[in-house]
């Protein structure tokens, strides 16, 4: 992110070597962008991601309730990069309310876990999408690979509103990213294609 290096993001990126991980940045398309972070299937996904937002001095923010921001761990959350969202601002609509978030910041990535659940689901939500498309930034696709011990971003996406098109760059992206539980990752699909899909069976 074309920061000068500093005596945290050395350490971080010591401590990323010694556990033999590899940090993943792609020169970015802009100061601001919303993190799509695949696979999220342990907790244990929050240290290589944070290491790697420090590493590289990644402006990594993460969305959390606005009740949860009150002593004591609000301050925790906040410095580990947690962003209060009060939804009363934007009238009740979440997707409104993070766009609004992210216009009000000089630089910010995102991060978001499409799946919504550690556990494997049907198909990811598609909140980080809509995001993106009314914040007007494009996507950053963060991958936590343990096979191969990567984490960071892979690659872009401008999101075209065309999702078939778009899930088809995205699965191609990820290809052959392993999380930490494989079992538990959900597949990269849209609920439009689960629900396609329904409809062509019946």
């Amino acid at each position: 992110m074309n920061r000068p290096a500093t005596p945290r993001s050395k350490a971080a990126a010591a401590l990323l070597r010694l556990g033999g991980w590899t940090a993943l940045l792609p020169p970015a398309p802009g100061p601001k962008l919303v993190g799509a972070a695949y696979p999220h299937t342990s907790n244990w996904d929050l240290l290589p991601a944070l290491l790697w937002a420090w590493a590289t001095g990644t402006p990594l923010k993460f969305v959390a309730k606005h009740s949860l921001f009150r002593f004591p761990l609000g301050s925790l959350l906040r410095a580990w990069g947690g962003v209060s969202v009060d939804r009363r601002r934007a009238g009740g609509n979440f997707v409104d309310a993070v766009a609004t978030m992210i216009a009000e910041q000089p630089e910010i990535v995102l991060g978001l876990a499409p799946e919504g659940t550690r556990e494997r689901a049907e198909a990811w939500k598609s909140g980080f999408y809509h995001m993106a498309q009314a914040a007007g930034v494009p996507v950053a696709l963060i991958a936590f690979d343990w096979k191969r011990r990567r984490v960071g971003v892979l690659g872009y996406l401008t999101p075209s509103g065309d999702f078939e098109a778009d899930y088809q760059q995205i699965r191609a992206i990820y290809a052959g990213v392993v999380g930490r539980h494989p079992q538990k990752a959900t597949p990269i699909r849209a609920r439009l294609e689960v629900a396609e899909g329904v409809r062509e069976r019946m």
